[in-house]
């Protein structure tokens, strides 16, 4: 059993003065998310039942490309925001947490990395 208050516990702990740009960082990457997801959106609506050498064709357009690499850098990005606020809201082991954290920081750069270099083959026409 503790005899120190909850207030003596907390004393000195402090914020580890990095949760504010966090918050920013995601706030602002939801802000890039709401237009490039419509354009995502309509832009793959228009060509449903296209087959893949009309979205080929599509990828070309430098415009379409840079666009699709904008959107896809923002979704892993707030993704990977949002992930490592569930770990460390949710994980209590500090080792689990730090791995975890780590663990997900590669996945979405992987991700990322491989998602944007398939857009760029497909953009510059690359077989």
């Amino acid at each position: 059993m503790k005899l120190r208050s909850p207030l003596s516990q907390a004393r000195g702990l402090g914020s580890a003065k990095d949760g504010v740009g966090h918050w920013w960082l995601q706030r602002l990457t939801a802000l890039a998310l709401i237009p490039l997801s419509l354009w995502f959106v309509f832009s793959v609506a228009r060509y449903r039942v296209a087959d893949y050498a009309t979205l080929v064709a599509w990828m070309h357009n430098p415009y379409a490309a840079i666009a699709l690499a904008l959107w896809l850098i923002a979704l892993f990005w707030h993704s990977a925001l949002g992930v490592q606020v569930v770990i460390e809201d949710y994980v209590a082991n500090e080792a689990l947490r730090f791995g975890g954290v780590i663990l997900e920081k590669f996945a979405h750069f992987a991700l990322g990395v491989g998602s944007v270099f398939a857009v760029l083959k497909l953009a510059f026409g690359v077989a």
